[in-house]
């Protein structure tokens, strides 16, 4: 891996992966060791709110989902992640809103360096940035999601609606596995983000 001259170029991260794969924990690490750490989901749960960019578009497009003048996401999620022309109308309205605020984020970052939480799609960073997948087996993510309290059939459903592991492993730049422990996870984030520094 060639490291990144950090004088003159900041450190520009994507992390990605499945539900149940880790990027929370990874993400974490990363913004202890001094990153600027953006996260898309949160982004777009903003963008949803009743003052945020995609609510009249969201509201007109499923008047079911509004429940006491707000996106109910349970309700909103139930229907897009069961239909893929539904999922793929939610996001021709909200990806260029969260493309929006990360451009804009990006931005006011400057020089720091810049780990950019993606779930699934680097699309919507642009060119230049460094590609990290968060990886492991279905059935430890699975298991995982539902320890968080989450319904076995909603995860499922979600998985389901992500595109296949291969495809998401293929845009990576490196790989991180994380179908062991917690602190083997953390060892191999420190140990990517000190090669990515130059071995600062």
């Amino acid at each position: 891996m060639a490291a990144v001259d950090n004088e003159t170029r900041p450190v520009r991260v994507i992390v990605s992966g499945g539900i149940g794969s880790g990027k929370s924990t990874v993400l974490g690490v990363l913004a202890g060791l001094g990153a600027v750490v953006i996260e898309a989901d949160q982004i777009g749960r903003d963008v949803l709110e009743p003052d945020g960019a995609a609510f009249s578009q969201v509201a007109a497009r499923w008047p079911q989902v509004i429940v006491g003048g707000r996106v109910d996401r349970s309700r909103l999620a139930a229907i897009v992640f069961s239909d893929p022309e539904q999922l793929r109308a939610l996001e021709a309205i909200s990806h260029p809103l969260i493309a929006a605020e990360i451009e804009s984020r990006v931005a006011a970052a400057g020089n720091r360096d810049v780990v950019l939480e993606l779930p699934l799609s680097s699309a919507l960073a642009g060119p230049g940035w460094f590609r990290v997948v968060v990886d492991a087996p279905r059935q430890v993510r699975l298991d995982r999601a539902v320890g968080r309290g989450m319904d076995v059939a909603d995860v499922v459903e979600r998985m389901d609606a992500q595109p296949e592991r291969d495809e998401l492993l293929s845009g990576a730049d490196t790989v991180i596995d994380n179908s062991g422990s917690v602190a083997e996870l953390e060892a191999r984030v420190r140990e990517l983000w000190s090669a990515l520094k130059g071995g600062s």
